[in-house]
């Protein structure tokens, strides 16, 4: 019997859910990998299901020893993210790979060589990853926090990986990073008087979404998040048919309470998106919806007949400041304000304990501010690599 590893791409639908079945098989006995809705991912992936397809084009591989799928990568050109200025991550000759799951570095070096032949045969001369595979999904390699789960839509990866990576000439280009506080608490003196001060200016206005009127609420937080993400590293803007599938997506886990807007004289100009953390609540489902899933999830999603779940976690994935207010003494009131808004229901409502943020850039000097502020720590570091090919 033959130990050669192929490596073929992916073509079919049989294929694909063998992309997705792999990591299943290669974490069944690590207890911080939390199995995500295979239907989901199976989603991720497919052109038609997934707007990303409608401006990227992208190529999935599978490596197989003895007939055995032992491997997975991926490798994508997105032509919302090439016309970014290169110092942005971006840039005509740049694309991407992610999706990396390998039984051993052998099958990874394999897999790495397949996706950057095919980057270079599409004009690629510069290969960033992972990026598994829109920037808005799961970016980045776990390199710190292999020891606890994560939470809805962050990564995990294998603590191996990092040195095969980097053995392939991988150079970092950017950190993200999550942080992690105790919520139960009140948070320092100088963040409850800037909450008191900021409550007693009449032209501030704090308020909870309305998810009756999700469509209105979302293209609130949507224009403000362009407004302030723009400058971002790797920031790609969301188009009209990714805004439906992400919302699809988020609606079950929106709460009223857990997310808010803040305006100014009337004018929105600040958000703070929170969910309670979905990972939780499907841990042990492994993946499958049916045939008893979904009431599962549904009990948990809905806490019974409370209709608001109990969870530990509670995740900040997004928040922002029009880029107008980013330099003043206003934004960090804004966003001090909301964060004290949502950790008391968190508490309150949802039987939260623990708050993550992020991820965030390892130079958003603003966020990573008002992160130790409110005496979190980084709990989680992903990283972005870069290669010339």
């Amino acid at each position: 019997m033959t130990n050669a590893i192929t490596i073929r791409p992916v073509l079919t639908k049989a294929d694909r859910k063998a992309f997705v079945d792999l990591p299943f098989r290669l974490y069944r006995d690590n207890p911080n990998w939390v199995p995500p809705l295979k239907d989901e991912a199976m989603g991720l992936i497919t052109p038609g299901k997934n707007p990303f397809f409608e401006h990227a084009v992208a190529q999935l591989f599978l490596a197989e020893r003895n007939g055995k799928v032992v491997g997975r990568i991926s490798a994508s050109i997105d032509h919302m993210w090439t016309p970014m200025p290169a110092d942005k991550g971006g840039g005509a000759d740049s694309g991407n790979w992610g999706y990396l799951d390998a039984e051993d570095k052998g099958v990874a070096d394999l897999l790495i060589v397949a996706a950057e032949d095919w980057l270079r045969s599409k004009g690629v001369k510069r290969s960033i990853g992972p990026i598994s595979m829109s920037i808005w999904e799961e970016p980045g390699l776990l390199i710190k926090g292999h020891d606890h789960p994560p939470t809805v839509m962050m990564g995990y990866d294998d603590a191996r990986y990092e040195a095969w990576v980097e053995s392939w000439g991988y150079e970092k280009v950017k950190d993200l990073h999550t942080w992690e506080l105790d919520i139960t608490k009140p948070f320092p003196p100088l963040v409850q008087r800037i909450v008191a001060a900021s409550e007693k200016n009449p032209r501030i206005h704090v308020r909870k979404v309305n998810k009756k009127k999700f469509n209105e609420e979302a293209a609130v937080i949507l224009s403000i998040l362009n407004d302030a993400w723009s400058d971002n590293w790797g920031y790609v803007p969301f188009t009209e048919s990714e805004i439906a599938f992400a919302g699809k997506k988020m609606k079950p886990i929106i709460f009223n309470d857990l997310v808010m807007v803040a305006e100014y004289d009337g004018e929105p100009v600040a958000f703070m998106m929170s969910w309670p953390d979905l990972n939780e609540m499907q841990a042990d489902l492994n993946g499958e919806l049916f045939p008893f899933g979904f009431v599962k999830l549904l009990w948990r999603l809905n806490g019974g007949f409370t209709g608001k779940p109990k969870v530990r976690t509670i995740r900040v994935p997004l928040m922002g400041v029009v880029k107008k207010l980013q330099s003043s003494r206003m934004a960090s009131q804004l966003a001090f304000q909301m964060i004290e808004y949502i950790r008391r229901a968190a508490v309150a409502n949802y039987g939260g304990t623990r708050g993550e943020l992020g991820w965030v850039l390892e130079d958003n000097q603003g966020m990573n501010s008002i992160a130790e502020t409110i005496d979190s720590h980084i709990n989680k570091t992903y990283r972005i690599y870069e290669k010339a090919i």
